[in-house]
């Protein structure tokens, strides 16, 4: 791809160009400005390169050849690339004319390669740095056989059907302004109840298992961010202001303020495990080439818990933490998971024989469940490694939501202890845990796993009633009432509108059911009953509708 470019636009200058899960990529540097159409003449450039069938050479060369030959091609990018490198020798590939920076390897011929296609332009900054120049990235795929490829770019379109960003503003639940500030999340009245829903499911779940509810301020003094650590690692994402002569910050967690809780009084080993529970909106300044939809945002609400326990306690808690995810993503419709193991970062706190009993734990507990997962090295959080439960859905996408974190640093930190039985002080070991993860990267999870079509128990509006005329309205306000005694969320389509209309509407709404209501039914006290998916139900009495319904949301259908 990188040859064609440089063949139809000369004067263009590389960035990098790596493989990624789905693909690869290039960053280019060029005044001429790339534009969707451009994409089909690279590709046929990059037929005839194909075609060419040019070998790929590979030399390995003294670094200040290297530097030599770099400059007199006025590759910029890559002569700052040379600088990272740190061995005196460097591998450089050549195809016909074209001659880049890599390590390789590669396979023999341009000939070899079969079925590809570029798919997407975006922006990127040198180095993700934003004080850098502005790249034009080009993104693209490629297979072994055009079959693959075929089922590829239907999965892509299936995964465009189902973007929660178009899905969210269709079905009005969700919606982004610039003008309020970017990664910012105004719910709309579906959306609010959708995300209430889930809330008042974790409350009542959370108190079963015998978490205590919480509430935290959103703002601390900075003093409590420099104890945790936060402040050191973690400031450049940290909104931070001045106020009375004193230095605030915004929370990016929620962990300092249960702390406080648990420090308000001497706490004995016969309250342990002490688990408290707060659904905390945290606020993080993420980088605005990053935010994307509700996935990434800079305000959001976590089911954010924390569990102070004895040693002896701490696998038993992970486990029953692992429990309680992998219920709740079965209760959600989500049957299919990975799991990975997070270890040590390069930036930590804590010594090295607390890191190595908090890995210990984490991989018991794994062990005792009889659980698979990989090892992540070096992407634990700052204050202990994490289990990450990544859930898939139904296009066999992986997303992170659920997450368990074994901390022994910050309880020495807060100096954190408890009686034990014989009286002497000891420190507890403190899980930091989500189960959903984010509330509204798991509410962009749900809506692109259905495409939209929530399950009844889920669905903001489960019932809309369509009367067939002005003057079955008195009819269809009757039931509605009768479906409003019953917790049923439900309205009656007012417009003057045809049936059909008002049907179809419905069913772009992804309503699961409508109650077609008109003369037949007035008399007989029924109502014509259409489903989502299996459509006309015929006529059923209104008992036995709520029966049906009521069952199927009990069910979680």
């Amino acid at each position: 791809m990188a040859q064609a470019v440089k063949r139809l636009f000369p004067g263009t200058k590389l960035g990098i160009g790596p493989a990624i899960e789905d693909g690869f990529y290039y960053d280019f540097d060029s005044s001429y400005k790339f534009t969707p159409e451009d994409l089909a003449k690279i590709e046929e450039e990059m037929q005839r390169i194909v075609k060419e069938d040019f070998p790929f050479i590979r030399e390995e060369i003294p670094k200040k050849e290297a530097v030599k030959l770099f400059q007199d091609l006025g590759e910029d990018f890559k002569l700052e690339l040379l600088k990272e490198i740190p061995e005196e020798k460097v591998t450089v590939y050549r195809s016909g004319e074209f001659v880049d920076l890599c390590r390789g390897p590669h396979i023999e011929s341009t000939g070899k390669v079969k079925a590809f296609k570029l798919l997407s332009l975006a922006g990127a900054y040198w180095h993700g740095i934003e004080t850098n120049p502005m790249l034009q990235r080009i993104y693209g795929t490629s297979f072994f056989t055009h079959k693959e490829l075929e089922n590829y770019l239907q999965k892509l379109e299936e995964a465009k059907r189902r973007d929660h960003r178009k899905l969210g503003k269709e079905l009005e639940f969700f919606s982004l302004h610039e003008e309020a500030g970017a990664g910012l999340v105004f719910y709309h009245p579906k959306g609010a109840i959708l995300r209430t829903i889930i809330e008042d499911y974790e409350k009542k779940e959370h108190l079963k298992r015998g978490y205590q509810l919480v509430i935290t301020p959103h703002i601390l003094r900075s003093d409590i961010w420099m104890r945790s650590g936060h402040y050191s690692y973690y400031k450049e994402n940290m909104y931070i202001f001045q106020i009375d002569q004193q230095e605030f910050a915004v929370k990016p967690m929620n962990c300092p303020g249960h702390i406080l809780i648990y420090k308000s009084k001497i706490r004995s080993y016969r309250e342990l495990p002490l688990r408290f529970f707060e659904l905390g909106s945290v606020y993080r300044h993420e980088k605005t080439g990053v935010l994307h939809g509700l996935l990434r945002v800079r305000g959001f609400t976590q089911d954010d818990a924390h569990i102070f326990c004895s040693e002896e306690q701490l696998v038993e808690e992970i486990k029953g933490v692992i429990d309680f995810v992998l219920q709740t993503m079965k209760v959600f419709g989500f049957t299919e998971y990975e799991i990975e193991l997070s270890t040590r970062p390069l930036k930590s706190i804590g010594t090295d024989q607390e890191w190595e009993r908090a890995e210990g734990a984490l991989k018991k507990a794994l062990h005792e469940k009889n659980l698979n997962y990989k090892i992540n090295p070096g992407e634990g959080a700052f204050y202990g490694p994490k289990i990450d439960i990544k859930l898939k859905d139904a296009l066999k996408r992986t997303w992170q939501c659920a997450t368990i974190q074994c901390d022994f640093a910050l309880p020495e930190r807060f100096d954190l202890t408890y009686a034990s039985p014989d009286g002497s002080l000891k420190r507890p070991i403190m899980l930091h845990r989500v189960i959903l993860g984010s509330m509204e990267r798991f509410l962009g999870t749900l809506l692109e796993h259905y495409a939209g079509a929530l399950p009844l128990w889920l669905a903001p509006l489960q019932v809309i009633i369509i009367p067939i005329a002005e003057r079955f309205l008195p009819y269809a306000e009757k039931i509605k009432q009768r479906l409003l005694e019953e917790d049923l969320r439900v309205e009656v389509d007012l417009r003057e509108e045809k049936m059909e209309y008002k049907i179809r509407q419905a069913q772009l709404n992804k309503i699961p059911y409508m109650l077609v209501v008109g003369e037949r039914e007035v008399e007989t006290n029924t109502v014509s009953v259409r489903e989502r998916k299996k459509g006309n139900l015929g006529q059923l009495s209104l008992e036995d509708f709520i029966q049906r319904i009521k069952k199927e949301i009990a069910e979680r259908g």
